[in-house]
């Protein structure tokens, strides 16, 4: 082995260097290639990692790994890896869409972050090397980020594994310097993993989602599943004059299902917004009162005030819908279930297609990452360019 391995080897017992694994689980794996296409954001709600591998220390003849990587999302991980089983491990991920290194040794914990934002929906060309005891994290051929921990080298093991994964990490979260979102709306294509040719695992149930070949901002919703909060997560205004508001952005000629529902923890839904592809209407429902909209390339905003609900789609507006037997602020401060894409514990959803590229409450933008519950199959921060995915 010569003597740019050993100091690789050597930075992964002081500091670890690239990214882990499911750990035996115990559920059926499939194999796959980790230098294809690869969309990590298929495990929301999991901090494991979407695949991963492992190799022996006799196996690793680079220095290096690097891949391609584009985003639009601005928080989740990318990479991890450890050593001794975890004992040592290192996180590459992004924050407010800067990247971010982290590494554990024993009680020892340092993380670095800088360089440019890479979450601008565009390919990126990342390296991750070692460089005696430092990382060094490189993009579109600059060295953005160095990162160094020293430790002692009469505690490094040799002879056992390093282990790599993609979109998740194999230790506690509670156990990072900062903890990130693992979510990771992104994909990586043209991967080398240390120069490994270990074939990558998943326990993933379903098959791999592709990568849209184009990305713009959004939330794609393909039809089969929702998004889920509690509306006491946004508090409205306790006045007559202003209240909630929800606002929604996006090709509405191309939508087709359940945009937007409100309801109790039991009951049936007090409000469903539905888009008619056929008919190219928004239909409107709140308790037994109806309304219609014609659909076309408008923002939708929802308001709501203590005794009434008004709709209006760019310059459209329903008559206001008024109920006087319930405080609609109150209900919404005390917790209504707010669903983009269906409405939640339907016998026969009519799920969401099409993509929204605004969603907004009182004015903040909504990040679906941080929902109650996200069907998989949602993209939360991209959505096709160009209606097929590749």
């Amino acid at each position: 082995m010569g003597s740019r391995e050993v100091a690789l080897l050597l930075l992964l017992c002081m500091s670890s260097t690239q990214a882990a694994d499911g750990g035996g689980s115990g559920a059926r794996m499939k194999l796959t290639s980790g230098g294809g296409l690869i969309n990590l954001g298929q495990r929301w709600g999991s901090k494991s990692p979407l695949m991963h591998t492992r190799a022996n220390f006799t196996e690793v003849t680079s220095i290096k790994s690097s891949f391609e990587f584009r985003t639009l999302d601005p928080e989740g991980m990318v990479f991890y890896g450890d050593t001794n089983g975890g004992a040592d491990w290192f996180v590459l991920g992004l924050r407010g869409g800067v990247p971010e290194m982290q590494v554990g040794k024993a009680n020892t914990l340092t993380s670095v972050a800088g360089g440019p934002k890479l979450n601008d929906g565009k390919w990126h060309q990342v390296e991750l090397r070692s460089e005696g005891i430092f990382v060094v994290l490189e993009v579109d051929g600059t060295a953005v980020l160095v990162l160094g921990l020293h430790g002692n080298r009469e505690d490094c093991n040799l002879s056992g594994q390093i282990r790599l994964s993609l979109g998740g990490i194999l230790v506690q979260e509670l156990e990072l310097l900062n903890p990130l979102q693992t979510e990771m709306d992104g994909c990586v294509r043209g991967g080398n993993w240390l120069n490994l040719s270990t074939p990558w695992e998943t326990d993933l149930s379903e098959e791999l989602r592709s990568c849209f070949t184009e990305i713009q901002k959004g939330s794609y919703f393909p039809g089969t599943g929702l998004a889920l909060f509690n509306s006491s997560d946004f508090p409205a205004q306790q006045t007559d004059e202003s209240g909630v508001e929800v606002k929604i952005q996006g090709l509405s000629s191309t939508w087709s299902g359940i945009v937007l529902s409100l309801k109790a923890a039991q009951g049936e839904p007090v409000l469903t917004i539905t888009a008619q592809e056929q008919t190219e209407e928004l239909t409107v429902k709140f308790g037994t009162q109806t309304g219609t909209l014609k659909l076309g390339p408008h923002s939708l905003a929802l308001n709501l005030s203590k005794y009434a609900v008004k709709v209006e789609f760019g310059q459209q507006q329903l008559t206001t819908f008024e109920d006087v037997t319930q405080n609609w602020l109150t209900m919404w401060n005390k917790g209504l279930v707010l669903a983009f894409g269906g409405v939640p514990e339907d016998s026969s959803p009519y799920y969401l297609q099409g993509c929204l590229t605004l969603i907004q409450v009182n004015g903040q933008d909504v990040d679906l990452d941080r929902a109650l519950h996200k069907h998989n199959s949602i993209s939360s921060h991209s959505c096709p360019a160009s209606p097929s995915p590749k």
